[in-house]
């Protein structure tokens, strides 16, 4: 529970309590009725503070969501929305009207009695800590006024500039007034929803009741729709949450006489208790009962990993199950579960004493108390080889009973006084785990041993105790991703220790394929990783060493979907709004003009293979490079902008036998120069739209010059500050330590050099044309030199976008100056970029796809 800690932990640290057995717990920390007076709770333990809980801020963003969604849905769908409210005013003037009016007035004085009736049961209630019932109260006062102030700002808009569409959808006009309308947020709804949800009314029957009543009796008399009764409910439950996480909320956390108290009625005989860390206390007991160390299970506290959790749920294979999805007494019993079962394996770990529910909203395992120290407590002598043989040895008895842990850090490996190792920390664990996850324990338990004894002495203990096979078997799952955060952070740590610390050397020679055992294994360095697979491999030569792939949804996958999702939503309303049909217009393109689109096209792969070979020295084979570029097609659909191609062709000399830098540098050298000629190509192309005969300037023409005047200034202005020039100098320092001494090496091959910039001039050049021919196929007659400055801009500009290929990006910008051109009309700009993206963009994935998987089998990928 460390790890998910929050604002809820902020302050728990120091001061102890005392009870005696007749302490009644209750918030009083022990002592009766005329004993002696009761000592004061420590500040830093008593809940009397306000807290900002995680779930409040994630329910308010997931209400706007939803409002802003509803809204959407009522505009876009004014149909179902309007045939909707139809046909419930339809079946509400079945209803008699004297009925209807007397339902409506009884239902809202219900509701305007139902927050004062909640208030006065709670504050008369027997036992009731007033003082923190008047708190919520108050929160839930604030809530309802913001919630009634949001429905009159909503009435506002929608009387004044809200669209008509949206009006109709949310209001009827009410009988006899054509201009009056119902009010598009019903009575009273939402500020009752906002007190009663802010306030924490425990009650749910009759309120949600009295709710109900009122909608029903709100739509039979034909003063509201559903859309409106359901914003209602949105809006307040929405403004509800938002008030707890602005102001806080009184802490619901147990004080020390409630665990004290829950602890005896559990059987146990705790006399006093001590924070001792984030949701954990150290609990004495009296006589000769062994102490507890208390483990609190706080709602607030799991839901503030929630976003995380869930994410990692939903991008590995083998995270573990989010807790904050969860019920409290689900993973009370599971954590309860999980420590039972490691018992019943022989494992040495902490005992559960007891476990209990502290009302709604948390829970406690209290462990019986184990003395020692944690690994990370140890100096380095007293890790020895024996207490090493025995951590692995505890792990091999979980894995003999398929139970993961999951969390195999410094702080779950505990040595007790007689120098035994202790599993503690087994609340993420799981019983009846998978293969990947009991891999992944030995994986984790490798590095975390590895940090601190070194790549050889952590994986020889693992050697001897699980065998050879055993830990050969786990190096597919090291690698950082399947790691703890921790142990990722020390990685990276110690990576930049180790860069500081060691000198320059000349690297080893490669004289073998074991030659990657000559990375340092002796302590925590830069390649600790490799040292473990490469002591490994000393014992397991034909070990496995590819990682296995655990992300179910990669970030660049999100961001696929995301750019689709933003094209559909620029270009498709933009389909039906112009007079001319671009699809229509597409089918019925220009056979001669469509034919000789696909050769510019095709002749791009050829020419990006000229602009690649060119700049590498050693010899290639021209085929297999022209099929690279084409496999660069279908590695778009799963990188932004131009990094597939650029990991694409820097492994495509690896496996020419190229070592990594001249390799980066010769791929670097052919971007450098593409930068410089596309700037040069601008620049002739403006220069040709201004010159050329019957031709018409382009509108953006300014703002392309001012660009590049501004970018020139900025540079200027940057290069004459110290620091900035400083910054500049060093985030161009690849750039002069490699790309530039590779372009003075190919000065000596001229001839190549040559055809190395001849390629880069005419990728630009046939995708320019492709574009073109695909204007001329729709009808239009756009200048090639108009459209090269529109290919040039809008594609420069949608590629630096986040999205695989620019998806969505590249065809808008496009789109948008095309349609600048004053011989394109809507329609065909439209057309043009839908047909020139189909023959660069969508049809050459599936050659792609081919010519990916035909290099690969050839091992030239």
């Amino acid at each position: 529970m460390a790890d998910v800690a929050g604002n809820a932990t902020s302050g728990r640290t120091g001061g102890t309590v005392e009870g005696t057995d007749d302490s009644t717990g209750g918030g009083t920390s022990g002592g009766t009725t005329g004993g002696p007076p009761r000592p004061p709770e420590p500040p830093g333990i008593a809940a009397t503070g306000r807290v900002r809980q995680p779930a409040a801020l994630i329910r308010l963003l997931a209400g706007l969501v939803v409002i802003a969604l509803t809204l959407l849905s009522a505009d876009y769908a004014r149909a179902t929305t309007n045939g909707l409210a139809e046909d419930v005013g339809g079946a509400a003037a079945l209803v008699p009207h004297p009925l209807g009016g007397v339902a409506t007035g009884l239902t809202t004085a219900a509701l305007l009695l139902l927050p004062g009736c909640s208030a006065a049961r709670r504050l008369l209630a027997p036992g009731t800590d007033r003082r923190h019932v008047l708190q919520q109260l108050a929160d839930g006062v604030l809530a309802a006024v913001l919630a009634y102030g949001v429905t009159l700002l909503f009435a506002l808009w929608i009387d004044g500039p809200a669209p008509f569409s949206l009006v109709s959808a949310l209001t009827r006009p009410l009988p006899g007034a054509p201009l009056a309308h119902t009010e598009p947020v019903y009575g009273y709804l939402a500020p009752v929803l906002a007190f009663l949800t802010a306030s924490a009314a425990r009650e749910r029957r009759v309120p949600w009741t009295v709710l109900t009543l009122s909608a029903l009796a709100g739509i039979a008399a034909g003063a509201a729709t559903p859309t409106a009764l359901l914003l209602g409910v949105l809006i307040g439950w929405t403004a509800a949450h938002g008030t707890r996480w602005a102001v806080g909320t009184p802490d619901p956390r147990p004080r020390p006489g409630q665990l004290l108290h829950s602890l005896r009625e559990a059987g146990l005989h705790p006399v006093s208790v001590t924070p001792n860390g984030p949701d954990r206390y150290l609990v004495r007991q009296r006589g000769d009962h062994p102490d507890l160390d208390v483990q609190l299970l706080d709602r607030q506290a799991v839901t503030a990993a929630l976003v995380q959790r869930a994410w990692r749920r939903l991008r590995l294979r083998t995270a573990p199950h989010p807790r904050a999805l969860r019920s409290l007494r689900t993973g009370l019993e599971h954590e309860a579960l999980v420590s039972y079962a490691a018992v019943a394996a022989g494992v040495r770990t902490r005992p559960v004493a007891a476990t209990a529910e502290l009302g709604r909203d948390a829970a406690l395992v209290a462990y019986r108390r184990l003395p020692g120290r944690t690994l990370d407590e140890l100096a380095d002598e007293e890790i020895t080889d024996a207490l090493l043989a025995d951590v692995w040895g505890q792990l091999a008895l979980l894995q003999r009973r398929a139970i993961a842990h999951r969390a195999l850090v410094p702080s779950a490996l505990l040595v007790d006084p007689a120098g035994a190792v202790h599993l503690v920390g087994l609340a993420d664990g799981d019983i009846a785990a998978g293969e990947l996850v009991l891999l992944s324990d030995i994986a984790q338990l490798l590095t975390t041993l590895a940090l601190r004894t070194g790549a050889e002495r952590s994986v020889r203990a693992a050697v001897s105790v699980l065998g050879p096979d055993a830990v050969a078997a786990a190096l597919p799952l090291l690698q950082p991703i399947a790691l703890a955060r921790g142990t990722r952070a020390a990685l990276k740590q110690a990576a930049r220790r180790g860069a500081a610390t060691t000198a320059p050397r000349v690297p080893p020679q490669r004289t073998g394929p074991e030659s990657p055992a000559a990375a340092p294994a002796d302590g925590p360095g830069p390649d600790l990783l490799d040292g473990i697979r490469a002591e490994v491999l000393r014992s397991r030569p034909q070990a496995p060493v590819r990682p296995v792939r655990l992300e179910r949804l990669r970030p660049r996958t999100l961001l696929a979907v995301v750019g689709g999702v933003v094209a559909g939503w620029l270009l498709l309303p933009q389909l039906f709004a112009t007079e001319r049909n671009p699809i229509a217009t597409v089918a019925d393109a220009d056979p001669f003009w469509l034919a000789l689109a696909v050769l510019a096209a095709a002749a791009g792969h050829v020419a990006g293979a000229m602009g690649f070979v060119g700049f590498v020295p050693e010899r290639l084979d021209f085929r297999n490079a022209v099929l690279a570029q084409v496999a660069g097609s279908f590695v778009k659909l799963v990188s932004p902008g131009g990094v597939g191609g650029v990991a694409l062709n820097t492994r495509f000399l690896q496996r020419a036998g190229i070592p990594t830098a001249q390799a980066l540098s010769s791929v670097g050298a052919g971007q450098l120069l593409g930068l410089v000629l596309h700037l040069l190509q601008l620049g002739a192309f403006v220069y040709l739209t201004g010159v050329e005969p019957g031709s018409s300037e382009l509108d953006a023409l300014p703002a392309v010059v001012g660009g590049l005047a501004a970018a020139g200034v900025l540079l200027a202005s940057v290069s004459a500050v110290p620091p900035a020039r400083r910054w500049l100098a060093a985030r161009l320092r690849p750039l002069t330590a490699e790309v530039l001494p590779r372009l003075v090496e190919l000065l000596r091959n001229p001839g190549r050099l040559a055809v190395g910039f001849t390629g880069q001039l005419l990728v630009s050049l046939t995708l320019i044309a492709c574009l073109y021919c695909c204007a001329r196929a729709v009808g239009q007659a756009p200048s090639f030199a108009s459209v090269g400055v529109v290919f040039l801009v809008g594609n420069a500009a949608g590629n630096a976008a986040p999205t695989p290929g620019g998806a969505g990006f590249v065809d808008s910008a496009l789109v948008t100056l095309l349609k600048l051109v004053p011989s394109m009309d809507e329609g065909g700009a439209l057309a043009a970029v839908a047909l020139y993206r189909l023959l660069t963009f969508v049809l050459p994935v599936l050659p792609g796809w081919a010519a990916f998987t035909w290099l690969q089998r050839r091992g030239a990928l």
